[in-house]
């Protein structure tokens, strides 16, 4: 696939993540791997019990993680400008224990587990990529897991606020109430009181 059809907002974060330009010629090898992937809302990446299939860059849009429980819960919420997947069901090619949905209409780059494991091995720039992709998502991932035990559902949804105000606007509150631990009418009642 030629790169000049590839966003450029997708080689930015490349680089972004690096952090090394002495990798740059590494990120036109990156893209090419890569394919265009249009998801309409509603539509699934993987659904619970199915293998995910791929490693994704999100260009526009919002995939909702979730699982079903006595209702749907979301456990994380992929936003435009970064990557995502059902990590270990993707790599370990077993049934996802989650669902991944589309949630608006999305634009992703994916790439398959064969090549992506050739980019692993063969490309400096996507090996230090991931590892710094990897590395972020685990610092995020223990502080979510610390805010779910110290935090209140108002400092919650503050800390949210505070961090990612476009996400207040983009996703229904329904979704953000999942993610925040807290019920749809709680949530209702903490925004008129923080407004």
């Amino acid at each position: 696939m030629p790169t000049e059809n590839l966003p450029t907002r997708f080689a930015d974060y490349i680089r972004q993540i690096i952090a090394d330009p002495s990798l740059e010629s590494g990120v036109e090898n990156i893209l090419a791997a890569f394919r265009l992937l249009p998801l309409k809302k509603n539509d699934f990446l993987v659904q619970e019990g199915a293998v995910c299939p791929y490693f994704c860059y999100i260009e526009s849009g919002i995939l909702q993680h979730f699982i079903v429980l006595d209702e749907e819960k979301t456990t994380y919420l992929a936003l435009r400008n970064s990557v995502t997947s059902s990590l270990n069901s993707f790599l370990f090619e077993k049934p996802s224990r989650k669902s991944i949905k589309a949630i608006s209409d999305c634009k992703l780059w994916v790439i398959n587990l064969n090549d992506f494991k050739g980019l692993i091995n063969n490309n400096k720039a996507f090996s230090q990529f991931y590892y710094n992709v990897i590395e972020k998502q685990i610092c995020l991932i223990d502080d979510y897991r610390i805010d779910l035990l110290t935090l209140t559902p108002e400092e919650r949804y503050k800390k949210l606020l505070a961090n990612d105000p476009a996400l207040l606007q983009e996703v229904p509150l329904h979704y953000l109430a999942s993610f925040l631990g807290i019920s749809s009418r709680h949530m209702s009642r903490i925004r008129k009181n923080i407004k």
